[in-house]
């Protein structure tokens, strides 16, 4: 990822809140023959001090539930265009349309495994996870055979990163009253990721 200095987070709080927001990641490997393989996952994420867990499983048939090396899993925060219309100072060279954005790039070692006590621990967590965060209640059923027959059609996965890089890209390289004005544009979209970028650069700002 290009990460010139100024958008560079370091601040592992941040990665925290990347992962709430939005724990829907991409997760990308090598194939046998080198082309990429990619698969879009809901993860568990757990952090305690510097050290980073990343969960997850795929359905058995994903030619990436083979891969057991070396990842790259992408988390998407919001990410919003900038018009140069919005700038106070619209005449130095640069003055052109952009977009904000965070981001962060998680790189490590994929270990998978398909045993049925760690299946059914990460199908229940999940679970747990988001029927939580929807109001509902379903729940994986360890004394049902039926909910245990399917843990044969998946492969779960844990991954701890060894590098990660986050890039927030929020207009670092211009004046205050322009990253105020930008943030103050952003607020008035109806747009849920262009008000989150708008609070980013407010937080950043104050």
């Amino acid at each position: 990822m290009y990460l010139p200095r100024a958008y560079a987070g370091t601040d592992l709080a941040l990665l925290d809140a990347l992962v709430e927001a939005d724990p829907f990641v991409t997760l990308i490997t090598a194939g046998a023959d080198g082309a990429p393989l990619v698969s879009h996952i809901p993860i568990l994420y757990r952090r305690d001090g510097g050290e980073v867990l990343i969960e997850g499983h795929w359905a058995k048939p994903n030619p990436q539930s083979k891969h057991g090396d070396e990842a790259l899993i992408v988390v998407h925060g919001p990410h919003a265009y900038v018009s140069p219309g919005w700038y106070p100072d619209k005449e130095p060279a640069g003055r052109v349309p952009t977009w904000n954005y965070a981001v962060a790039h998680l790189r490590g070692r994929l270990e998978r495994y398909d045993d049925e006590a760690g299946l059914a621990s990460i199908v229940s967590r999940l679970s747990e996870r988001f029927e939580a965060a929807v109001g509902s209640d379903w729940r994986f059923e360890t004394e049902r055979e039926d909910h245990r027959s399917q843990l044969r059609g998946i492969v779960g996965f844990r991954f701890v990163p060894s590098s990660i890089e986050m890039k927030f890209k929020l207009n670092q390289n211009h004046p205050e009253a322009n990253r105020r004005a930008v943030a103050h544009a952003l607020q008035a979209q109806e747009n849920a990721d262009a008000q989150a970028v708008s609070a980013m650069m407010r937080e950043r700002d104050s």
